[in-house]
């Protein structure tokens, strides 16, 4: 029976991995592949059932007539990088004083002010596109890198204070109350026991707000024109009569990868075992 289960187990395993890979696997084949081995059916071994070829590689930085993709990539660093940044540095403050702090205003409470935050993600981004139009064009601010960090700011804000509160509900009272008997303020508390406790939480939170400010096509679609644009927007601009699949798929492989390496570079800090031995 033991045997059995085992064997279920690792097929299911399987079957959900081959499915997991499989469009990874055909991004890369189909990127090097030219029209013709496109078009010319279910091929996956180079050399022997298409000719590899770049072209497809090189039309995404200005080769071969097609369009340089540097200046998106680079600005969607910019913007994801720093929206993510400050959203931390925020999100991680609001979220520390809601889960330690009473905070009463009328029938408002600390769960209301939470709720409050989470509830700017439940509205479709449809309903707020609008108001960020007007409100950067009020500030001169369309179509610029400093416009979409703020917008991406109040996106990405919530997601912060959302998983952060929850960690710091999760670590244990007593380090603060031990660090406040020792003579420690409570933002001295929070700098110096409890933030160098909370890394998994703010990896967490960070791989958060990379991954959603990163993949966002609607509003660096709907708030950008032509000085400034984002990878995501980029790439669809790829598109034409003749969709150049070779392109697309290098172009999909060139942005998924920053997040693939930066979840392999941070992965071991994700245990939750950070906390072990905090508590004497």
């Amino acid at each position: 029976m033991k045997t059995l289960y085992l064997v279920i187990k690792y097929l299911a395993i399987l079957v959900w991995s081959c499915f997991v890979v499989f469009p990874f696997l055909w991004a890369l084949t189909t990127s090097f592949k030219t029209a013709n081995g496109v078009t010319g059916g279910a091929t996956w071994i180079p050399w022997l059932q298409y000719e590899p070829s770049l072209h497809g590689w090189k039309t995404l930085f200005g080769g071969a007539g097609g369009t340089d993709i540097t200046g998106p990539y680079m600005n969607s660093i910019i913007v994801t990088g720093s929206a993510s940044l400050i959203s931390i540095v925020l999100g991680t403050l609001a979220a520390y004083g809601l889960s330690r702090f009473t905070f009463k205003a009328g029938f408002v409470r600390n769960g209301d002010i939470t709720f409050f935050f989470i509830s700017q993600r439940i509205m479709p981004p449809i309903v707020l596109a609008i108001p960020f139009f007007l409100l950067l064009r009020q500030l001169g601010l369309l179509d610029t890198l400093a416009g979409l960090v703020l917008v991406y700011i109040a996106l990405l804000l919530p997601i912060a204070v959302w998983v952060m509160v929850d960690f710091f509900n999760n670590v244990p009272r007593q380090l603060d109350e031990m660090a406040w008997l020792d003579g420690c303020t409570p933002m001295t508390t929070f700098y110096r026991v409890i933030l160098p406790n909370s890394i998994p939480g703010l990896i967490v939170a960070g791989m958060f707000c990379l991954i959603f400010g990163w993949n966002d096509f609607f509003f660096a679609f709907t708030l950008t024109f032509t000085n400034t644009q984002l990878l995501p927007v980029a790439i669809v601009a790829l598109n034409s009569s003749v969709t150049p699949w070779w392109s697309l798929s290098a172009s999909a492989l060139i942005s998924v990868a920053p997040l693939i390496l930066l979840a392999f570079v941070v992965e071991r800090f994700l245990s939750r075992g950070g906390l072990a031995g905090a508590v004497r």
